[in-house]
């Protein structure tokens, strides 16, 4: 391989930055984010590193649940502007060098969504089929609703036609119906609408509910994966190098069916919330165990396939892969209140809150997040810090509106504060303590920080396309590993306790001739003759270490 190869399979060193541009800036002062406000903050994100924007909901919708409930899948919610807005988002982006991406949500639709409104008053309309229905009383489905507090079954009785509509998520959002031709073609062409706009790909939505075809009508499309390998394809032939970074909160094994196997022509990038629940098991407890586990445990998968790592998402940060018990060690340890808790198995709150506003910790899981191998999803706020707000409802907790000043409302609107998606966040982490304006003038910030991260990956492609491999060493709070492409190896070492701690390793292929030198700070470590080396680290410590050989090219 070669460095140049970098620029075909980008999404692999890629840095993804998601937000909602409803709570991102409001610039018309009528207290709703807008896409004109996000134009203004696009130098924001390129100063920041991000190479890929996601873009969530911005579509027309009924507002049960965020956006994520769609009546017009080719339109843009009038509260945030028009085509000519999003348009001269993309273009500015693209001057700046970010690729853009927005959800595709084509599981369901909205119940005012006007192909709903048709399926629903007779079974002869042709859009009826556009739908899962049922001619008998569904049995029991409690255990099947993804909010098991707003919802107690999958389906719906309506009583025009007399049959039970599916739902995986609220009622409001019945689920299309993907063995019917018509529906899959409707899929492409929204995709090749948006595509035609000028987006790089797509976040898909709750892939395995989108699949998921009941047991009479699997004649009708026997392998649903053909049909994402199609959409796949399609993708590929209206883009060129457009990406599927899809929502699959499967265990690895079952994950790798949605790469597309050894083939790796389905999905593109795969979201690890199996490595994302372990790191918090590990820090919930400050030993490494359990995500050096799920690192070792993560399937081999296609060379044009890519796991997207991350710490903290728009949902609730989900805890569902871990036991019963380890669940609860993960809640008593960040969530010890009940408010702080959703659906019995996740978090409603940001990193910093729960790791108590400690700048160690905070830098430290962030280190961490950046060296390991794949490529890191940031969510909007992360790059200063935010907080939460508990007292919003559900997953609205982490969704607040953006903070880039001390000011009234945190810079993000000057409307009235009763006019805004939701409240600022308050406390600690109010606007006056956590903002963009005030970081950025500040060398020692989170968000300085967080730039050189962002810079020290993207100088640093063995971080995405590499060999991964654990170093041992006999701490068990210290996560050690190595990765190495081409002519470039990078040694990350963290310490997940508040313990000092000296690290010997051994570095396979070095010598006396080798050094490091830390890519966080100016400092050089001599290897010994048989490739030890010992590494300190304080108490919640990180170091990133590039190995150079004395024959070695590379800028360090």
């Amino acid at each position: 391989m070669r460095i140049t190869d970098t620029a075909d399979l980008w999404w692999k060193n890629a840095v993804v930055y998601c937000l909602d541009v409803e709570t991102y800036l409001d610039w018309d002062g009528d207290g709703c984010g807008d896409l004109a406000g996000l134009a203004q903050r696009i130098d924001h994100l390129a100063d920041l590193g991000v190479t890929c924007l996601w873009l969530m909901p911005f579509y027309p919708t009924a507002e049960r649940d965020d956006g994520y409930d769609i009546t017009d899948f080719y339109g843009v919610d009038p509260r945030l502007g028009t085509h000519g807005d999003l348009v001269e988002v993309l273009r500015t982006a693209k001057d700046r060098g970010m690729r853009v991406i927005a959800d595709l949500v084509v599981n369901h639709t909205s119940v005012q969504h006007p192909w709903f409104q048709r399926a629903r008053q007779s079974r002869d309309d042709p859009f009826h089929d556009f739908y899962v229905w049922r001619d008998d009383e569904p049995p029991d489905t409690s255990a099947q609703v993804v909010f098991p507090d707003q919802e107690k079954g999958v389906w719906t009785f309506n009583e025009p036609t007399g049959e039970w509509y599916q739902h995986r998520f609220y009622k409001e959002q019945p689920d299309l119906n993907v063995t019917d031709p018509r529906v899959r073609d409707e899929v492409a062409k929204i995709m090749g609408f948006w595509l035609q706009l000028g987006l790089s790909g797509f976040r898909v939505d709750a892939v395995p509910f989108f699949l998921e075809v009941e047991p009479d009508d699997a004649g009708e499309l026997p392998d649903p994966h053909q049909y994402l390998r199609a959409l796949r394809s399609f993708l590929g032939r209206r883009t060129g190098d457009g990406i599927l970074l899809g929502e699959v909160n499967l265990p690895h094994e079952q994950q790798v069916e949605f790469f597309g196997g050894a083939d790796g022509d389905e999905l593109t990038m795969l979201f690890d919330f199996v490595g994302m629940q372990a790191l918090y098991l590990s820090l919930a407890r400050g030993d490494a165990g359990a995500v050096s586990q799920a690192l070792r445990d993560r399937p081999a998968v296609s060379p044009d396939s890519q796991w997207a790592t991350f710490v903290r998402n728009h949902d609730e940060l989900t805890l569902d892969k871990l036991t019963d018990d380890e669940r609860q060690e993960v809640f008593a340890a960040f969530g010890p209140e009940e408010r702080m808790q959703v659906y019995g198995r996740g978090l409603r709150r940001r990193l910093p809150p729960m790791l108590d506003g400690d700048p160690r910790r905070v830098r430290m899981v962030y280190s961490l997040l950046f060296s390991l191998p794949g490529t890191p999803v940031l969510f909007y706020g992360e790059e200063i810090g935010m907080g939460e707000d508990l007292d919003a409802e559900g997953r609205l907790a982490v969704r607040t509106p953006m903070q880039w000043t001390s000011g009234p409302n945190g810079g993000f609107s000057t409307a009235d504060p009763d006019r805004l998606p939701g409240p600022v966040v308050d406390g600690g982490f109010a606007p006056e303590f956590v903002n963009v304006a005030d970081q950025r003038r500040d060398e020692d910030s989170l968000l300085s920080f967080m730039k050189l991260l962002v810079r020290r990956y993207r100088e640093s492609p063995e971080l995405g396309w590499g060999e991964f491999a654990l170093i041992e060493q006999p701490h068990r709070e210290v996560l050690a590993h190595l990765c190495s492409w081409d002519d470039g190896a990078l040694v990350a070492v963290h310490n997940l306790g508040p313990e000092p701690r000296t690290v010997p390793l051994t570095l396979p292929g070095c010598d006396a001739g080798h050094r490091l030198e830390d890519l966080l700070v100016t400092r050089t470590t001599p290897v010994g003759e048989d490739g030890g080396v010992e590494l300190t680290l304080d108490g919640y410590g990180y170091r990133w270490l590039r190995i150079v050989g004395p024959d070695a090219r590379r800028l360090v």
